[in-house]
């Protein structure tokens, strides 16, 4: 990402949407709204002063929710470019027409409350459609009692409790009362595999689950993992070795069976209600934390962002592409990788990304006849 941002002939419109397209001979005419931050990306050197000072508070996307944000923020420590975002919604001078200590402290004149959105004209050769993806809400399904028992959490929010950059500096620690989790229960298939949600299979959530418990028995020897599957998919090099060595060197108990309900027990300890397949009998695990492995889908605004480059998708908002030109999207000159053509993990991804740089660069180079 440093590479990206301070290459000389790449130009870097984060904080942007694609509004507009159109075809011009061989070559694209983009319309892009650049969203305004209310902070001069030219000035602002992301010192932190102005949060430091900002009493406005806001849910942090980034950590899931787990932890609060300041109104004026930067999206996650390491994201190019380094400066600052103001979030209007939750902003005491935009909410309330009051504060602006940002602006009175920032010493180098970088808030600007007057900014505008930007509207760019772009003339292009290629386009590259990669989009990545987006976490089904289990919400919705009421069994797993995801939003009213506290201590059953999503895959993305485990990732960022375990991460020592997260809410709670790489420990364990269950949203309920802060203790750490050492019994945690990971359940495989929630909305994929599902004809009333996402009907295909996710692809990544068997590995990431494995590798999930791998890393709490490793914060803690004492913890203790249960993975639920209906089958356990992993289909990459080496793959089938790494859930072996999960169960042999880390402990993880591998049960199948698909997971019925979730209740609340005694002392915020979730209960895990199940069908054994291989015993064909129910029965219920009490937990200290569960973790639901919910379904990637395409990003939100993905099957417009399609509609609008006027490129064929799927019923889920998956780009489509043939199978004899998988770079290749149903108009010519627009390209597709990653997830945004459906579930894949990151090597599969990067290999993705290659070939669809590769034919963008074949068509510039048509372009200008070389």
């Amino acid at each position: 990402m440093l590479d990206a941002g301070r290459h000389p002939r790449v130009e870097l419109l984060a904080y942007s949407e694609i509004e507009g397209l159109k075809r011009k001979g061989g070559k694209f005419s983009l319309k892009v709204r650049k969203r305004t931050r209310y902070v001069d990306e030219e000035i602002c050197n992301a010192c932190g002063d102005c949060v430091s000072k900002c009493p406005g508070k806001a849910p942090d996307a980034f950590d899931m929710d787990l932890r609060k944000r300041k109104a004026i923020y930067l999206y996650f420590s390491q994201g190019i470019p380094a400066v600052m975002t103001i979030d209007s919604d939750h902003c005491i001078y935009f909410t309330k027409g009051k504060c602006g200590v940002c602006k009175k402290i920032c010493d180098k004149g970088a808030i600007d409350y007057e900014m505008k959105d930007k509207i760019l004209a772009l003339d292009v050769d290629a386009v590259i459609v990669a989009t990545g993806l987006d976490i089904f809400d289990p919400t919705a399904l009421t069994h797993y009692g995801f939003g009213k028992i506290q201590n059953v959490i999503t895959g993305l929010q485990y990732e960022r409790l375990i991460n020592a950059t997260g809410p709670t500096g790489g420990h364990l620690h269950r949203p309920s009362d802060g203790k750490l989790a050492k019994k945690v229960a990971y359940v495989q298939c929630v909305g994929s595999r599902d004809l009333n949600n996402c009907a295909y299979c996710s692809s990544v959530c068997c590995m990431y689950s494995i590798k999930d418990a791998m890393l709490a028995r490793e914060h803690d020897p004492e913890s203790v993992s249960y993975v639920f599957h209906t089958d356990l998919r992993n289909v990459g090099k080496g793959f089938q070795k790494y859930e072996k060595r999960a169960a042999e060197e880390y402990g993880v108990q591998y049960i199948r069976g698909r997971v019925a309900e979730i209740e609340d027990g005694p002392n915020g300890n979730p209960i895990v209600w199940y069908e054994d397949t291989r015993k064909r009998k129910v029965e219920s695990l009490e937990t200290e934390m569960v973790v639901l492995a919910t379904a990637a889908m395409p990003s939100r605004g993905a099957l417009g962002l399609a509609k609008l480059l006027r490129i064929k998708a799927d019923k889920y908002g998956f780009i489509l592409c043939p199978p004899e030109q998988p770079a290749d999207t149903s108009v010519a000159g627009i390209f597709a990788c990653g997830f945004c053509k459906g579930p894949c993990d990151i090597p599969e991804a990067v290999s993705q990304a290659s070939a669809a740089a590769e034919r963008a660069a074949a068509r510039i180079y048509e372009e200008v006849g070389v």
